[in-house]
């Protein structure tokens, strides 16, 4: 999430949101599906697997991030789009090769007269997603066990996958420094800060595999 300081410059041409979004969903989808995978694998049933988990954990991860941002800039009445990195998109899909994942798909870049705390909470609503969603694939975890629907497998890994990777990039885009959303946070409120962060470290440091899939098949015996 970026501040503009000449939005007419960067906008002098006019771009479809959707269209933009849609090349930063597919950019990362592709990227980690890749980097999940492995060049050795690719022409393999696995990277297929791992392209449809790709593209409704990491892609959605990063989408709702950015039009959490949009959604409430817009609302405070600013003027608000997202802008895709092709640049980037492209390298991340190239090094993703290597087996190294960089999450640089674009950013909602906006404009308009906002409090602090107006730019801290546009801020924060992207973090917030990501951590939110991380709880959701948390929670799916143990219908998926219970009733054990077709592709059981495959479902676990999506809940698994998505709440591990929610939780860190929500984590990751708390940095207090640089473009990151932290540091409008932590300028706006360090309590707020101080909470999200918590947040974020206890579901992707402290809640481990082991006691994550204990507690729930303790559940799952139980129901």
């Amino acid at each position: 999430m970026r501040d503009l300081t000449s939005f007419d410059d960067i906008f002098s041409r006019p771009r479809n949101d959707n269209v933009e979004l849609l090349k930063a969903w597919a950019g990362t989808t592709l990227a980690f599906a890749i980097m999940q995978t492995g060049t050795s694998r690719l022409l393999t049933g696995q990277f297929l697997t791992n392209l449809l988990v790709a593209a409704v954990v990491a892609g959605i991860g990063f989408v709702l991030h950015e039009l959490a941002h949009r959604i409430v800039a817009r609302g405070y009445g600013a003027q608000a789009h997202f802008i895709a990195n092709d640049r980037w998109l492209l390298l991340s899909i190239l090094i993703s090769f290597l087996g190294i994942f960089i999450a640089a798909p674009g950013a909602v870049w906006h404009r308009g007269l906002l409090t602090a705390r107006q730019s801290g909470l546009i801020a924060l609503a992207g973090p917030v997603t990501n951590l939110a969603l991380s709880l959701l694939f948390l929670f799916l975890f143990l219908p998926v066990i219970v009733f054990r629907p077709p592709a059981t497998d495959f479902w676990i890994t999506v809940c698994y996958v998505g709440f591990r990777f929610n939780a860190w990039i929500g984590l990751f885009n708390m940095i207090p420094a640089g473009p990151f959303d932290g540091a409008k946070v932590l300028a706006w409120d360090w309590k707020v800060f101080a909470v999200t962060v918590a947040i974020g470290v206890g579901l992707t440091f402290l809640l481990s595999d082991s006691m994550l899939f204990n507690v729930l098949q303790t559940l799952a015996r139980m129901l």
